[in-house]
């Protein structure tokens, strides 16, 4: 009897400090998301969901966003939380195009799972490079989204410009509706794969993806954060080979002026929610709390960097 009513008052005294801690946090957030029709926008929902669980009385505000538009948003104060991509991050700390300063209240909390630059094209409509894309119609994302811009870098090392070709930049939504009525013959986009948006196109016309393995060394001078990827075979309807595409990793960056202990709970419930996550993005299964913690060149928030110590990662 006296070690139940110990550990009752214990776990009383738990909630309490809970309550008090939950109390002392209590604010609200804006988290910046992505475009219509990416993964982002649920994923968002995930992260409102169990961050509100896990900081009583803390409310988030999901907003329609893209990588880099996030990040401007966190450094200027507009958002104080959102999605990023390492390589557009990592230009906005040194303040490299197309961020016009470096961002100094931009602060990394976790790793989630890499992304996949696809170039997809119609499948009949002759084009086998980027080179081949001159005079034709491409589809991105609209400006300020990652994929948009590593649509220019694309081009650029291919000798091109958004001049050389009749560009679009719109919503995945209106990129696959272009795709189908052939009003467009390439579609770029930075997401993960399987991507809803392509899996849509291809049920509706035959496609194939572009490989970008002769553009790699070029796109690194541009930005050292590229890497290379495969896109296993069978990923998309007749895609009868793997195919090698330009890759980055998405990560939450927050303001570094949000409360150490906010950003340690809601850093905390990621980990003790993987499979929730996972559910609307399976990338992310099995993430650890040693993967979050990945090193892509963005400081750490404390808070963060307080939950990776306590869960042994070597910082």
């Amino acid at each position: 009897m006296k070690v139940r009513l110990l550990a009752s008052v214990f776990a009383a005294g738990l909630v309490a400090g809970s309550a008090a801690v939950s109390g002392a946090q209590a604010a609200e957030l804006k988290m910046m998301t992505g475009p219509q029709g990416g993964v982002w926008i649920p994923l968002g929902g995930q992260l409102k969901d169990m961050w509100e669980k896990a900081v009583g009385g803390l409310s988030v505000q999901a907003l329609p966003g893209a990588g880099i538009a996030n990040v401007r948003g966190v450094q200027e104060g507009k958002a104080d939380v959102g999605f990023g991509n390492s390589i557009s991050t990592v230009d906005a700390i040194k303040g490299n195009a197309p961020f016009n300063k470096p961002h100094d209240n931009v602060c990394n909390v976790a790793t989630l799972y890499p992304q996949y630059f696809q170039a997809v094209v119609l499948a009949d409509a002759g084009i086998n490079s980027p080179k081949d894309l001159k005079g034709k119609g491409v589809t991105t994302q609209q400006r300020g989204n990652t994929g948009e811009a590593i649509t220019g870098h694309m081009l650029k090392v291919a000798g091109l410009g958004y001049n050389d070709v009749k560009m679009s930049f719109v919503s995945y939504t209106d990129s696959v509706t272009q795709m189908k009525d052939g009003n467009a013959v390439a579609f770029t986009l930075g997401t993960t794969i399987p991507s809803g948006a392509v899996m849509d196109l291809a049920a509706a016309r035959d496609i194939k993806l572009l490989d970008m393995s002769a553009l790699y060394d070029d796109m690194r001078k541009i930005n050292p954060g590229y890497t290379l990827v495969t896109v296993p075979k069978g990923t998309y309807p007749k895609q009868d080979k793997d195919v090698k595409v330009i890759g980055y990793a998405t990560h939450i960056v927050a303001s570094c002026k949000l409360p150490e202990d906010m950003v340690y709970n809601m850093t905390k419930a990621m980990a003790a929610n993987v499979a929730g996550m996972a559910a609307v993005n399976k990338a992310m299964a099995g993430l650890t709390p040693a993967a979050m913690a990945e090193n892509i060149g963005v400081p750490f928030h404390p808070g963060a960097a307080k939950f990776y110590k306590e869960a042994g990662v070597k910082m």
